[in-house]
């Protein structure tokens, strides 16, 4: 974590490529998808001018969004599996409340995800269903586990990734999620495609703290800045990568497939 500290706090070039990005994201959001792919080219060279030439030698990977999506609407999911357990509430006041719920501020630390994670998602789903049950939110919890809760976003993945490997790009997941994590990434049979897995429980720090991104370097032993991250989120994803000197793409907008992401780099598939 020292080493990390100095990352952030030492490097000059660093803090002036995190003022030039706020600088370029400080207009509304419409005047920011007109210039968009101005901002790309004007950031690239940016870049250059701080690195000199551009290389990805890794690739970071958000989970939620950009690996993985949710199979079926989690309020649809809360509403179906808590009807034994007595909840009432329609589909639309559990997404209500749940937006209400996870969007405030959680106890006294930043840190939603600690660990399993399980005392915020008990508030959660509390909040969310009007259900108290230990044995309700025990079935949810271990559900969002499963490969029944998730699927791949992109079919074609394991075909890039394992060709990005061969062509020595090192690969990590980099993700705001508690320690299902991991086992999820097993039942999906997607771990083995990943040379390390940073995620916010493990690593106490949450997207957009670029903490979790210059974790998942220093596991991988490259520099930020020879790192791209690609993930759905500006705010989590975008901003805070680029914060830690990565290179990053916005998932959706700038690649919208791993195969883009691949060619991107260099890498034919």
């Amino acid at each position: 974590m020292a080493t990390i500290a100095v990352r952030i706090l030492g490097s000059n070039s660093r803090t002036a490529l995190r003022r030039w990005c706020r600088s370029s994201y400080s207009s509304t959001s419409a005047a920011v998808a007109e210039a968009e792919s101005t901002e790309v080219k004007d950031y690239a060279d940016y870049r250059r001018s701080l690195y000199g030439q551009i290389t990805h030698k890794a690739l970071l990977v958000d989970a939620v969004g950009t690996l993985v999506l949710p199979s079926q609407p989690m309020a649809q999911i809360y509403r179906t599996i808590g009807e034994k357990y007595g909840v009432e509430y329609s589909e639309d006041e559990i997404l209500f409340r749940y937006r209400r719920a996870y969007g405030q501020p959680w106890g006294k630390s930043r840190l939603r995800y600690v660990n399993d994670g399980k005392p915020f998602w008990q508030y959660i789903v509390s909040y969310s269903t009007g259900c108290s049950d230990p044995q309700y939110f025990e079935e949810l919890y271990n559900y969002y586990m499963t490969d029944k809760a998730w699927h791949l976003n992109d079919p074609r993945a394991e075909e890039v990734f394992r060709a990005l490997r061969k062509s020595g790009v090192k690969l990590a997941v980099v993700s705001n999620f508690d320690t299902r994590l991991r086992p999820l990434l097993r039942a999906l049979n997607c771990d083995t495609w990943f040379d390390a897995v940073a995620v916010s429980a493990e690593v106490a720090a949450e997207k957009p703290n670029p903490t979790i991104f210059l974790k998942a370097c220093e596991l991988l032993d490259v520099k930020p800045e020879d790192a791209v991250h690609v993930g759905d989120d500006r705010r989590n994803d975008i901003w805070g990568a680029r914060d830690a000197g990565c290179d990053a793409w916005l998932w959706g907008s700038d690649v919208h497939s791993f195969k883009e992401v691949a060619q991107r780099i260099g890498v034919q598939v």
